[in-house]
């Protein structure tokens, strides 16, 4: 708050800071002032000299206080520091703030107050009496959701005070910063599904590196290369020492796919049915990232996360944790779609071998049920989680979707149903157990077809 100079605009500028530290007397300052006009009004009219002294004091010194506040050259640097900035739902974040006083002059009550949305709590406040020149004060508090989002904390509101406390100022800083909070996870047990599908699980083939001249079939022989990778053919024809090119495992690749059509859920909340289904799908892309899976996540709209050059697949270029990061902050803000069906999907699965399929689907009707196994026909191994409203909007219901169930076993699919109470890692382990019952001849069902490769399966 600097003291105006000698232009126009100045003076204008000068006369609005006034007029604000005017408008911030508390109320005890408007207590003083109103009882020093009453006081100097009465003195006037009977006369007495005492009471107009006790009345003028008491009426000037609220505006003389937000005089002396307005023209307090204080300098305040402040900062934000969030740790974690992801955190799962439930979880807590504490949330670290720092006053730097810039100034060569201390300066007198401060009352900070971080703005916080209120799913997160009530809104911190702290006060801090005098902070030397060149001093610092930090303070903390901790921030909780059992909501998935992102929320925004900031910006932070300083309010100061007069020592006489008849007036406050608040000023704001502009910096903000955004907490993510991620569905929840839970740690699923190692499953084995067996089976005869191509590049996923402990049946990785090996393909070509696919950078640089390592690729060159065959190359010159190099300083240090192992003599056991001699393509004497190759020496015979060229005449000098040639190797045999470099080989490099091929990464599994999966693809979890999350319904989020409006009408396959109902109800709301943290225990609704489609949280529950976030939260599983979260749980089905950390489990199959720490295993080396090359994943991407896909939604009933028909978009994958990542979406880049490997055809939508994390983990091939890019580092895990990345990955993971990249798809648990989609999932912290994905809402119902206004999708009918399930056909957008179907048209990215059916564009290549997927490997494994990892799919969490609402209620499916007979049609969608149809599209749902057709998924089946290009995955190696399948697995379905299928949520029914009836049971989740009332405890116990009887479940009346079941040839729906069938009709994905039939094509192929190991499908479970999703029920409250029920936790995702004791699905996982069932799934495990019934594709053990069931053996690998049962993963050709339903398609008329077979998928050729190296057997194994994954865990």
């Amino acid at each position: 708050m600097a003291a105006g100079g000698g232009s126009p605009h100045a003076v204008e500028e000068e006369q609005a800071g006034l007029r604000t530290a005017l408008s911030g007397l508390t109320t005890r300052g408007r207590s003083f002032l109103a009882a020093g006009v009453a006081a100097s009004v009465c003195a006037y009219a009977l006369g007495q000299p005492d009471l107009l002294r006790v009345g003028l004091l008491l009426a000037v010194l609220p505006p003389a206080c937000a005089v002396v506040l307005h023209r307090t050259r204080y300098r305040v640097a402040g900062s934000r520091r969030l740790s974690p900035a992801r955190v799962p739902a439930g979880s807590e974040a504490r949330v670290r703030l720092r006053m730097d006083n810039v100034s060569r002059m201390p300066t007198g009550l401060l009352m900070l107050q971080d703005r916080v949305p209120y799913v997160l709590g009530p809104r911190p406040r702290f006060v801090l009496d005098r902070v030397e020149a060149g001093g610092r004060r930090e303070v903390s508090y901790r921030v909780r959701s059992d909501l998935r989002g992102r929320y925004p904390l900031g910006p932070l509101q300083l309010r100061l005070a007069d020592p006489f406390g008849m007036c406050e100022l608040t000023r704001s800083f502009s910096t903000q910063d955004t907490l993510t909070v991620v569905p929840r996870t839970e740690p699923l047990p190692p499953v084995r599904l067996t089976g005869e599908a191509a590049g996923y699980g402990d049946g990785r083939q090996r393909s070509p590196a696919l950078a640089g001249e390592d690729d060159v079939i065959p190359r010159g022989y190099r300083h240090g290369d192992d003599l056991r990778r001699v393509h004497w053919r190759s020496t015979a024809r060229y005449g000098e020492l040639m190797v045999r090119r470099e080989e490099q495992p091929q990464r599994a690749r999966c693809t979890v796919l999350l319904d989020t059509r409006s009408g396959a859920y109902q109800g709301a909340g943290p225990d609704s049915a489609f949280e529950w289904a976030v939260s599983g799908a979260a749980s089905a892309l950390m489990h199959v990232l720490e295993r080396g899976f090359s994943v991407r996540l896909l939604t009933d709209t028909g978009s994958s996360v990542p979406a880049d050059g490997s055809g939508g697949f994390a983990g091939a270029t890019q580092d895990s944790a990345d990955s993971a990061g990249l798809m648990m902050e989609t999932l912290a803000v994905v809402e119902h779609s206004d999708e009918a069906g399930l056909s957008r999907a179907y048209d990215v699965l059916r564009g290549g071998n997927e490997g494994l399929l990892i799919a969490f689907f609402g209620d499916l009707d007979d049609e969608q049920a149809a599209v749902a196994a057709r998924m089946r026909q290009r995955s190696g191994v399948a697995l379905a989680f299928v949520l029914s409203s009836e049971t989740w909007a009332q405890s116990g219901a009887v479940d009346r979707a079941g040839h729906r169930l069938q009709l994905l076993r039939d094509a192929g699919w190991t499908a479970l149903e999703a029920r409250p109470g029920v936790p995702l890692a004791e699905l996982w382990r069932r799934a495990g157990q019934e594709r053990t019952a069931t053996g690998p001849a049962a993963w050709h069902g339903g398609t008329g077809s077979t998928v050729a490769g190296a057997s194994g399966g994954w865990s």
